[in-house]
């Protein structure tokens, strides 16, 4: 498969999560603020991870990728359905830290100034 191809593949991939994540999915546990920052496909397109943030608190972070797991199987069957693809990627929700890890450095940045 070409890059252009992939990197197309990859980010479809993540704004269809984004839009199940935004009203089809109906499970209580994904009420809070979450949002589908990143999607990475291995090179035989057998697995995807799937990198979302959460706003909340750890707690809520662990139900919503809880609630991610157990829909993992209606998510794929999605993919496969509006992507028109043989077959989908297993998915692999982690959590995405970068904002709050990006925040901390910048505090630290900011000290370091004054």
């Amino acid at each position: 498969m070409s890059g252009h191809h992939r990197e197309r593949l990859v980010e479809e991939i993540r704004q269809e999560i984004e839009v199940m994540l935004a009203g089809e999915l109906k499970d209580p546990r994904l009420t809070v603020s979450i949002m589908v920052t990143e999607a990475r496909l291995s090179p035989d397109q057998r697995q995807a991870k799937v990198f979302v943030a959460v706003q909340g608190t750890a707690e809520e972070q662990a139900d919503v990728l809880a609630a991610l797991e157990s829909a993992s199987g209606f998510i794929r069957h999605e993919l496969t359905e509006r992507l028109q693809l043989r077959r989908s990627p297993h998915l692999e929700f982690v959590l995405d830290h970068s904002a709050e890890y990006g925040a901390h450095i910048e505090e630290l940045l900011r000290r370091e100034k004054s």
